[in-house]
């Protein structure tokens, strides 16, 4: 696994898995987001990790224009790392997904290692009352559907961030994933060193339980030697045990209302900066390092600077 002192704290502004009715304090509007982003940076973050939602009934939404707005007013606010996703949601097609990194041509993009089950339904009997109507329809629908990720749908994305000259973050939501990520690692579409992000806990991918962290972590080992970086998000309440644990392996940590609604237990949280501030205080206390900064992480995932994106 390659090094680095410190430690490379992503931050996941929203996502599209939780809906409004679960929080007051969950940004949808552009506004919100930026200035979201930007707070996150500043508490620590290097790493900015972009959905969008629709401005008036917060659903997720694949808007380019949208995304256009949050990546530039991030961008013009900080230094930090914009990186918009291509996993968008389990509602949006590949091509909705994917349409992003071409038009902005961002550093770095998630890429999905792998189709699953993602399952959201059980949130449903969580919420008392929706705010909205397409929430419990949206959440319902994951019962019977599939998050498609094929093999010819990712030959087709790792294309489109080779032109784009975006860096892929790998999302690997199971084992598998980490060997499907070895696998175009070996047919050269995807270029050494990557770095993997180990999605634990979601309902349908593999358990956020600390012997799998640590079963990912060796099976990443076999698969690229000293050719990779990790780092993990512990959705919902194992946000910061396996977060925690993951920067004492040497790995990197994300954290987000994307990923957690809350601080701490029974407690929402009333920010993205918040959870950030939470997690470097931790990996301090924990491991002793400190957040890296946007520059060292550039220099050690490769990425091509943002001097070379198109917003």
């Amino acid at each position: 696994m390659r090094r680095l002192d410190d430690v490379i704290v992503s931050c996941a502004l929203t996502g599209a898995i939780h809906v409004p009715s679960m929080s007051p304090h969950l940004p949808c509007e552009p506004a919100e987001l930026i200035e979201e982003g930007i707070a996150a940076a500043e508490a620590g973050a290097s790493i900015i990790h972009v959905h969008v939602r629709d401005p008036e009934t917060g659903e997720p939404s694949p808007d380019l224009g949208l995304f256009r707005q949050v990546a530039a007013g991030i961008a013009d606010g900080c230094d930090a790392i914009v990186q918009p996703t291509t996993g968008g949601a389990v509602t949006m097609s590949v091509e909705e997904r994917a349409a992003v990194v071409p038009e902005l041509e961002p550093e770095m993009a998630s890429c999905n290692m792998g189709s699953m089950n993602f399952g959201l339904y059980p949130i449903v009997d969580t919420i008392a009352e929706f705010e909205y109507e397409w929430e419990e329809p949206f959440l319902e629908s994951t019962r019977d559907t599939i998050f498609p990720n094929t093999f010819a749908d990712i030959e087709e994305l790792l294309g489109i961030f080779a032109e784009a000259g975006t860096t892929p973050e790998l999302e690997c939501y199971d084992v598998g994933h980490v060997y499907n990520a070895a696998h175009f690692l070996e047919r050269g579409l995807i270029e050494p060193p990557v770095h993997l992000q180990f999605v634990m806990g979601i309902h349908g991918g593999i358990a956020a339980e600390a012997r799998h962290l640590t079963h990912m972590k060796a099976v990443a080992d076999d698969c690229f030697g000293g050719e990779y970086s990790f780092s993990v998000i512990g959705a919902g309440r194992n946000q910061f045990a396996r977060g925690c644990e993951a920067v004492a392996m040497g790995g990197h940590v994300r954290v987000g209302l994307e990923d957690s609604l809350y601080i701490r237990r029974g407690e929402l949280a009333r920010s993205n900066a918040q959870q950030v501030e939470k997690v470097v205080d931790l990996a301090w206390e924990v491991a002793g390092r400190k957040p890296a900064d946007p520059e060292t992480v550039r220099e050690f995932l490769g990425l091509k600077g943002p001097e070379d994106v198109a917003f």
